[in-house]
């Protein structure tokens, strides 16, 4: 069992039924999956950017990613229907909590200029949405084997019912959420 998750079940879970006043642990609010995406714009043009982009998020999640392709055709992007611009990688279970305790002790600490993350990024139904301009911060990424940084969005999805209890959740967690 992931560290994180051990100490979910034993620790943040009773703590979640305090704050929020429940005693069925059924209905506390809990995570259940991880999505991170990356959009490859000049996959179009190069090849070779989406087949690095791949490859780093399969080292950083452990897990091999889906490529993603395109719905429409856009021609003020040169995109055409079917083409492939993208890779995602849905996580849940050990993984899942393996890759948000890594998230949260090693890759946020080592972006630049990091004050918390925002208290906004809710979209009312309890998922919370934050984005990474670059990948070297996961220290599983060598610096210098990458020949083109790439950001990414990563959506955790969770049971909440209201983006309180989302907030409470995930601060629990150990997501830096600024004051708000």
């Amino acid at each position: 069992m992931a560290r994180l998750q051990d100490r979910f079940t034993k620790e943040i879970q009773p703590r979640l039924a305090e704050k929020l006043g429940r005693k069925n642990p059924h209905s506390l609010p809990r995570l259940t999956k991880i999505v991170v995406n990356m959009g490859v714009g000049q996959a179009a043009q190069d090849r070779k950017r989406l087949e690095e982009a791949t490859g780093h998020l399969a080292t950083i999640t452990g897990q091999k990613p889906l490529v993603t392709k395109a719905k429409k055709a856009i021609s003020a992007f040169r995109l055409r229907e079917g083409m492939e611009i993208g890779c995602k990688v849905t996580l849940r279970g050990r993984r899942m909590f393996e890759f948000l305790d890594r998230l949260v002790s090693l890759a946020l600490p080592r972006v630049r200029d990091f004050r918390g993350l925002s208290h906004r990024a809710f979209d009312g139904h309890g998922n919370y949405t934050l984005g990474l301009s670059e990948q070297l911060v996961f220290p599983e990424i060598d610096a210098d084997k990458v020949t083109h940084t790439q950001g990414m969005h990563i959506s955790l999805v969770t049971t909440a019912r209201t983006d309180d209890e989302a907030r409470v959740l995930l601060k629990e967690l150990g997501l830096p959420l600024t004051a708000g």
